[in-house]
């Protein structure tokens, strides 16, 4: 693949790699990897293996590690580079820096130095899997990683329950059968979704379903994979009465009054509040 090899300004230049096929890195991306005077990397193996395979050489150029795990002398170290008149690459591992990866602090460090900060876009999983999942993407939210812990997990999920938003979701593939049982038992039944894994890669699996389908049929399966899980936006629910008293007698046989007010208010789309006075009716009637 052809490139363009010559000098650049001093700064910062964040460049999206592929998420999976090589060839889709864009010219830019490999002018800027063959003229940087420093490159950064969260994953050095890969960066220079991607280097390799489009035929970019380093010519003793330094390929240095900056990952979560980096701590401020790191920062402090590229930014110096950068304010001697360096220019510094900085990829993430896959896909675009700073989305669910690193290079925020970087980048903050740099602009407040009055370094200057620029962009060579390409790929990443959140427009992808956007791009295949059918569902509205005139208006999205990306949340990233849900927490680990089931409790934190149900909350956020809760939180998210009335944004009119189709909503994107990393997610490992360890965890992604649990995760669409609670979208299911949180959003709804209904509520459409996709399971996206390894986009652009070999295996590449595209799952559409309603929450209750995708639950079920991720309930069993090993998975393996990066993963992509998008919902569609939520819609106007007209509830009943005795539909929350319902949902919160069942809650509270497995959870403690606040977090049933909390998991109910939200699968149902009402004020966390009048929920849980609601609640703490029926336990005392209870």
């Amino acid at each position: 693949m052809n490139f363009i090899s010559k000098p650049l300004s001093a700064g910062l230049y964040f460049v999206a790699t592929p998420i999976g096929s090589a060839r889709d890195i864009t010219l830019r991306a490999l002018d800027i990897l063959a003229s940087a005077d420093l490159i950064a990397a969260e994953d050095t193996r890969t960066a220079r293996k991607l280097m390799e395979i489009h035929g970019v050489p380093l010519n003793g150029r330094k390929v240095v590690a900056f990952h979560d795990h980096s701590g401020d002398g790191a920062v402090a170290r590229l930014v110096a580079d950068m304010k001697s008149g360096k220019s510094v690459a900085y990829v993430s591992e896959a896909g675009t820096p700073l989305v669910a990866d690193p290079g925020y602090e970087l980048g903050r460090a740099a602009i407040k130095e009055g370094v200057e900060v620029t962009t060579a876009p390409g790929a990443s999983a959140v427009l992808a899997g956007l791009t295949v999942s059918g569902l509205a993407t005139d208006r999205f939210a990306f949340v990233g990683f849900l927490p680990a812990g089931k409790k934190q997990r149900e909350n956020e999920i809760a939180a998210l329950r009335d944004i009119p938003f189709t909503l994107v979701f990393y997610e490992s593939p360890k965890r992604v059968g649990e995760m669409l049982a609670n979208l299911r038992d949180i959003l709804g039944d209904e509520r459409e979704a996709v399971v996206c894994r390894e986009l652009t890669k070999k295996f590449e699996e595209i799952t559409r379903g309603s929450l209750a389908t995708l639950a079920g049929d991720f309930a069993e399966r090993t998975v393996k994979g990066e993963i992509v899980v998008l919902v569609g936006r939520a819609g106007a629910v007209e509830v009943a009465d005795g539909d929350i008293d319902g949902a919160l007698r069942e809650a509270m046989k497995t959870m403690r009054v606040k977090d049933a007010a909390t998991v109910v208010a939200g699968a149902l789309g009402l004020p966390r509040r009048q929920v849980y006075q609601i609640a703490l009716q029926l336990g005392d009637e209870e």
